[in-house]
């Protein structure tokens, strides 16, 4: 089970971020295919990192198409939309029917502080896919191999609004043992020093994790690494309008053990 703060309360979109019209920032207007101007532009989302924005657009010989962009305000805006970009174009190569298609990415030319990611808008609805429906795109990702053949990714990718160490390594253990530590790390940083608590984990990293995982990885046995969404649950799987397909968004996305949902960021109420 996820904790949730009793005291969380869901994002919307601050009276400063509305806005409907046809203006849009200017790195964004460059993104959009040539000749392409905006009909009209809405915010529709927010969490407690980035305000989302549906652009109605029309081209040149009055073709109509419909584009979602996020905006990050959080620190490290464009590291964020890079991540998302990079993640959402590597499952587009896998699984073009069930992700939105990634446009582009940049820093916004009106606030270099934030970033935007930008994608062609599928419609959803609020519905879950049937489990056998959503295993089987879930099978189409994780026949990906890594490219290198290590654990890792190409950049920083994020839960959120919290980066994960992709760097590149040899073994699951590293990658799993840092990916733990990240988040351990997190939750002292944010409640504060806990003896006990940096007893257990501790013996978690050195003890608990070492004899788990490393006998997976010794005599002769090895973990392939695959493509894996890395921030698989509810909020993040819907149903196309259209095709009825699952649809799959949000990623934080690394090549690690196929089995793997890995450990959470720290649950504050930054949830969204």
């Amino acid at each position: 089970m996820v904790w949730i703060d009793p005291e969380f309360v869901v994002p919307t979109i601050p009276d400063t971020e509305k806005y409907e019209g046809t203006e849009a920032d200017a790195n964004v207007l460059q993104a959009l295919p040539n000749g392409v101007t905006i009909k009209w532009s809405s915010t529709c989302g927010a969490s407690s990192w980035a305000i989302s924005s549906k652009l109605d657009t029309i081209s040149a010989d009055g073709q109509e198409k419909s584009y979602f962009l996020k905006v990050y305000t959080a620190s490290g805006a464009l590291d964020i939309a890079r991540g998302e970009f990079e993640g959402i174009r590597k499952l587009a190569a896998a699984i073009p029917d069930n992700v939105p298609t990634p446009v582009a990415y940049g820093l916004c030319a009106n606030d270099p502080s934030r970033a935007f990611f930008l994608a062609q808008f599928s419609a959803m609805t609020d519905e879950l896919p049937g489990i056998m429906d959503l295993i089987s795109v879930v099978l189409k990702i994780h026949q990906e191999p890594s490219p290198s053949g290590k654990f890792g990714f190409d950049v920083t990718t994020f839960s959120g609004k919290h980066g994960s160490d992709n760097t590149w390594c040899d073994t699951w253990e590293e990658f799993f043992t840092r990916a733990m530590r990240g988040t351990m790390n997190g939750e002292l940083a944010i409640h504060g020093p806990d003896e006990e608590l940096q007893r257990l984990s501790e013996d978690i990293l050195t003890k608990v994790i070492p004899r788990l995982i490393r006998p997976m990885e010794t005599e002769g046995r090895r973990i392939e690494p695959v493509l894996v969404h890395g921030d698989l649950w509810h909020g993040n799987v819907s149903i196309h309008n259209d095709t009825k397909a699952p649809i799959l968004y949000d990623p934080c996305c690394f090549y690690g053990h196929n089995e793997c949902q890995p450990p959470l960021p720290p649950l504050l109420p930054l949830m969204a």
